[in-house]
């Protein structure tokens, strides 16, 4: 990407429009303000960013003097001219600048004593480049938000502004962009969570740590009635395992070597008791198999739970529910014979497009991930390894998949299939997983009697079907952008009384939908019907019923759905037919 941090130079065309859009950004402002500091400005899919420290803080409001400071330099026409400066030369210039940040990746990055550099006007920047030949070949951008942003993602370092935009090659295809961001506003489930009362986060609990209102968790119950029903179905056996083990569970997993930096600090009692907040499941569940002795007969064994999960993420990566600190995960750990892994694997994924099917989540891809090069970040043996991820890719070819390949984002104890979705704002996440493991039966090791009565090493599948509620969650209120399908909605019908007259005929409408199962509110208020109906369409209500005095006496309801479609039917047919609708699981 130019700079010389962790980014690479491209040649893509768009990438390097980008590229020189941030250095663009970077000169207007050192223009605007002149003892600004300025630390890295890369492209990033659909813009680019840049971190600068300002002596006094700066809001959005500021953005559209910048933007306008960066129009009047696009249109002198400024070049980008390239210079090779020796290490000396290069230290003497930016210090000479006050730009202590590009002394440090000097000292940090540069190999060598050639030092290359980009002058933009008066601008100066450590770069490698490449970038368009002026600044009159940047045509359509756009300045978009401040954020707060450690430098170079350190937690440790000094908090700078990054200042975020896009720039796009034609007017049209910003136009186009600018649309999308606004559509996509309006999906993101961190505003319609709070709109729709579904979820919050408060700082007095702390971040990453989000509390499920009544409405939302309302819905997280029915995920859960639906997801434990069907694995129930399937042949699993669903557990509940403490949030807490003792941390020598997961020394001996491996995970408090290899995954330490996302746990959180061991509870130490004054006996010397250490006890951990798991990150995972597998080690209760690994417990929980070898609680009896297993035979080949018990075997495939699926162990599920919907278990708490508690992982360190960093405060700038939190994001809504899409990453947070606390989260449920739709887990479960398959024991089996080599034999019945193929078949175990092809039903992980079946199980996983049913969930994905039923839900509603209509786009996504696999990615098989696998190791790097880097042995001291996995466990077990290379030969393991390779049977493993021909195992998975061979499951998903054989079903028909198409996947991509994910170097180094394998699980530290075996390669994995995820299935990445991506959220309203094309931010890609891995939704749900199934994952080969021979190293845990091995470190824990795990056995079953084998038909001939010698003891052997079960084969290990890890699977989050469904993922985590959170995620999951994220995802359903984007794609429906808030109106779920009356099965999953909080409320599924709202009564509506036209008077005061009409109330007792409501409540007892209110308690026959209650007894057939129907989530139902009965808006008593004093205020107009149209207020009512109004004000239960903002909540995105599957089905508002008014009921007037012509009502009362004809026997019937006047019914209106979301799509504002209305009939008059009687209170049993209306019941009958939401019921169907529930059972179904209609979308």
């Amino acid at each position: 990407m130019g700079e010389y941090e962790e980014h690479e130079s491209s040649q893509d065309p768009l990438h390097i429009l980008r590229h020189s859009t941030a250095h663009l950004l970077a000169a207007a402002v050192t223009e605007l303000y002149p003892d600004a500091k300025y630390g890295i400005g890369p492209p990033v899919e659909d813009g680019f960013y840049y971190d600068f420290a300002f002596s006094k803080p700066l809001t959005e409001a500021d953005l559209p003097g910048i933007e306008s400071r960066m129009r009047r330099l696009a249109q002198e026409g400024r070049p980008f001219v390239q210079e090779t400066l020796t290490r000396a030369e290069a230290n003497a210039e930016f210090a000479r600048r006050g730009q202590d940040y590009k002394l440090e990746l000097i000292a940090d990055k540069v190999e060598g004593d050639d030092v290359s550099v980009y002058h933009t006007g008066d601008f100066l920047d450590l770069c490698r480049g490449p970038h368009v030949p002026t600044t009159r070949d940047i045509k359509a951008f756009k300045l978009l938000r401040v954020a707060g942003a450690y430098w170079r993602g350190d937690e440790k370092k000094p908090q700078l502004t990054r200042i975020y935009g896009t720039s796009w090659p034609s007017q049209k295809e910003l136009d186009d962009y600018l649309k999308f961001l606004e559509e996509a506003e309006k999906r993101d489930h961190k505003r319609l969570g709070k709109e729709l009362k579904l979820f919050t986060v408060d700082e007095r609990v702390g971040a990453g740590l989000p509390l499920w209102l009544p409405n939302g968790a309302t819905i997280r119950r029915e995920l859960e009635r639906f997801i434990v029903d069907e694995e129930l179905a399937r042949g699993y056996l669903h557990v509940r395992t403490p949030d807490v083990a003792r941390l020598d569970l997961y020394r001996t997993s491996g995970h408090a070597q290899l995954y330490k930096e996302n746990m959180y600090p061991p509870m130490v009692f004054e006996d010397g008791e250490e006890l951990e907040l798991r990150p995972v499941n597998c080690p209760h569940h690994i417990v929980v198999y070898q609680s009896d002795l297993r035979s080949y007969r018990d075997l495939p064994m699926r162990i599920a739970e919907i278990g708490n999960n508690w992982r360190y993420e960093r405060s700038g990566t939190l994001v809504g529910l899409n990453r947070v600190r606390a989260f449920a995960l739709n887990d479960a750990h398959i024991f089996c014979t080599p034999e019945q892994l193929m078949g175990e694997v092809k039903g992980a994924i079946e199980l996983s497009l049913y969930f994905s099917e039923v839900l509603g989540i209509d786009e996504f891809s696999y990615r098989l991930s696998t190791r790097d090069d880097m042995k001291e970040k996995w466990l077990g043996a290379e030969e393991q390894w390779k049977r493993a991820q021909d195992a998975l890719a061979e499951a998903l070819t054989s079903m028909g998949q198409t996947y991509q390949v994910g170097v180094g984002e394998a699980a530290f104890y075996g390669p994995k299939i995820d299935f990445q979705v991506k959220d309203a704002h094309r931010r890609e996440f891995t939704n749900s997983t199934v994952q080969i493991d021979f190293q845990l039966p091995e470190r824990f090791q795990l056995e079953y009697v084998a038909e001939d009565g010698s003891r052997r090493r079960p084969v290990m599948v890890h699977r989050g079907a469904a993922g985590s509620m959170e995620r999951l969650f994220s995802y359903l209120i984007e794609r429906y952008v808030g109106a779920f399908p009356t099965w999953l909605h909080p409320v599924q019908v709202v009564l509506a009384p036209l008077t005061d007259a009409q109330h007792g005929a409501a409540r007892e409408i209110a308690d026959r939908m209650r007894r057939a199962k129907i989530r139902v509110e009965l808006d008593a208020r004093n205020q107009k019907v149209d207020r009512k109906v109004r004000d239960a369409k903002l909540q995105k209500v599957p089905y508002i019923v008014v009921i007037g005095p012509r009502d009362v006496e004809a026997g019937v309801i006047s019914v209106r759905n979301r799509a504002d479609e209305r009939t008059q039917e009687t209170v049993e047919a209306f019941v009958e037919r939401v019921t169907t609708e529930i059972a179904d699981r209609r979308r």
